[in-house]
């Protein structure tokens, strides 16, 4: 355990931003795996409303740190091929 204040503080930061960073990243996942099963289901009208909340989770994570920008970019780019690839 630390020591000096200044450890101390650290440690409290740390553990704040632990959760508030697993947090966002559990969110995105949870919208990147309600989109996929949408997908799955063939359903265009419902895929694409979640596509549109799934593209604004990934910016959300791109602001917050959660993940680097063309990771996102490639997110939406394969998730909008597969959007578009259903009939």
């Amino acid at each position: 355990m630390a020591n000096h204040f200044s450890a101390m503080k650290r440690a409290r930061q740390t553990a704040k931003r632990t959760v508030r960073n697993r947090a966002n990243s559990s969110q995105l996942r949870t919208a990147l795996r309600s989109l996929r099963e949408s997908l799955a289901k063939g359903d265009k009208a419902a895929a694409g409303q979640i596509y549109r909340q799934t593209v604004s989770a990934l910016d959300k994570a791109i602001q917050k740190g959660v993940l680097h920008e063309n990771t996102a970019s490639r997110y939406k780019s394969r998730l909008s091929a597969r959007l578009n690839a259903l009939k």
